[in-house]
């Protein structure tokens, strides 16, 4: 306990400290984020707080596994890096941005591959094909939580709420499993993140940019792989890093659905029809729908809890009336107007 704490601490300051001296730097060379139509913020606010996360991460990580680096440690860190240094590539617009999408996402999943963390849903139900389906698995995975938290960082304070708030399950978890590099790496993601948060949350004084929102979904990503829950059977394990995910998943669902029905390509084509944009018009305002998609977490990361413990039945029973509940609130949102949406015509 006394070590996890550590870890969160040391990332916490580092990212704290370090947020306001790379809130210069971005002023200084114009590394800014300007108001559009399809975003939400009036003025000119500072990018580059994904630097800050990384340092928070990388420092506290160092820290607390010296002496206890490993393949799959290096190979973590290598492709968060990967995708940091290339989010900031397209922070800057010197990247088409299907190049993080179609490459740079990917890439960073074979590096996993490599290191040897992948999926093992398959492999044990099917020895001939699993490894193979277990691969499609891994990479299909870390591009669809790390383009979810890309796209989820759309308003203040939500994109590194959410992954400290999922961060949060996943130390615990690793602590009660006894997976040490899990525990390190998730407390230091819930400690960067919360520093990097007080500059963050609404009124926002700097943005992650992308570079901070693919690093934050690659490491979440890269968790819910390597995280291992001894009391449950192999056929329900793989819900547990799923519905601590529940809210950057959710959110990816509604934005993908709503687009396609519009015609639209969901990952590529920008807007104001997330989760929380629907949110805000219900509660009326910013701040009330950042926080419930922090309290969307907690419930996912709860339901987690239970599904450890729980016998295979009861797990399929509760995932099948989470993804019935899924359906029913995206359902629900198409109805919430949002900025952007077509109004239906008006007959005489």
């Amino acid at each position: 306990m006394l070590t996890t704490l550590l870890t969160i601490a040391i990332a916490l300051v580092a990212s704290f400290a370090l947020t306001l001296p790379v809130r210069r730097l971005a002023l200084q060379v114009g590394f800014v984020d300007q108001p559009a139509a399809r975003k939400i913020h009036l003025e000119p606010i500072p990018l580059l707080g994904g630097l800050a996360i990384y340092c928070g991460v990388v420092i506290a990580t160092l820290v607390s596994l010296h002496g206890h680096f490993a393949v799959q440690t290096v190979g973590i860190l290598a492709g968060a890096t990967l995708l940091g240094a290339v989010g900031l590539l397209d922070d800057r617009g010197l990247l088409h941005h299907q190049v993080k999408l179609l490459v740079a996402m990917p890439a960073a999943g074979v590096i996993l591959l490599v290191s040897g963390i992948r999926a093992r849903v398959f492999t044990p139900l099917l020895p001939q094909y699993g490894v193979v389906l277990d691969v499609v698995l891994t990479l299909f995975w870390v591009v669809g939580i790390t383009a979810a938290f890309s796209i989820l960082d759309h308003m203040d304070g939500l994109c590194a709420g959410v992954a400290g708030v999922a961060a949060a399950f996943f130390t615990l978890f690793a602590s009660l499993e006894g997976q040490t590099v899990v525990r390190v790496l998730a407390a230091a993601t819930l400690g960067a993140a919360a520093g990097f948060l007080r500059w963050n949350f609404k009124p926002a004084k700097i943005f992650m940019g992308d570079s901070g929102a693919m690093f934050l979904g690659f490491l979440m990503a890269t968790l819910g792989l390597k995280l291992r829950i001894s009391n449950a059977p192999q056929a329900t394990a793989w819900m547990v890093p799923v519905l601590i995910l529940l809210a950057p998943i959710f959110d990816t669902l509604l934005v993908s659905v709503s687009r396609a029905r519009r015609g639209l390509i969901p990952f590529t084509t920008p807007g104001k029809d997330h989760t929380a944009h629907r949110l805000a018009k219900l509660a009326g305002g910013q701040r009330g729908a950042v926080i419930a998609m922090y309290g969307l977490g907690c419930v996912g990361g709860s339901l987690a809890l239970l599904v450890a413990d729980w016998p295979p039945l009861a797990s399929f029973i509760l995932a099948a009336a989470v993804a019935v509940a899924a359906l029913a609130l995206v359902a629900f949102f198409e109805k919430v107007p949002f900025e952007g949406k077509a109004k239906p015509a008006r007959h005489p």
